[in-house]
């Protein structure tokens, strides 16, 4: 089974919207992988910002590891 991450940016100011973040790795063979990738890549994005650009627009990511089921093989008749 692989799991996909899913990021975002996203700020508590009214009227900005979470905005999704390329990550450098996508697929991972468990859920934990996924989660710990996750979690440390957030503590990364966070620190690679300006602190007072996270204070003044109350940065903040959040993530998700969505489970992909295995691919079915499709046979085409010739």
């Amino acid at each position: 089974m692989e799991y996909l991450i899913i990021m975002w940016l996203c700020s508590t100011v009214p009227g900005n919207e979470c905005k999704q973040l390329p990550t450098e790795i996508t697929e991972f063979k468990s859920h934990y992988d996924c989660a710990i990738y996750g979690y440390k890549s957030s503590v990364t994005t966070i620190e690679s910002f300006d602190k007072d650009f996270i204070n003044e627009y109350l940065v903040y990511t959040k993530f998700m590891c969505v489970k992909q089921e295995p691919k079915q093989e499709t046979k085409q008749n010739i």
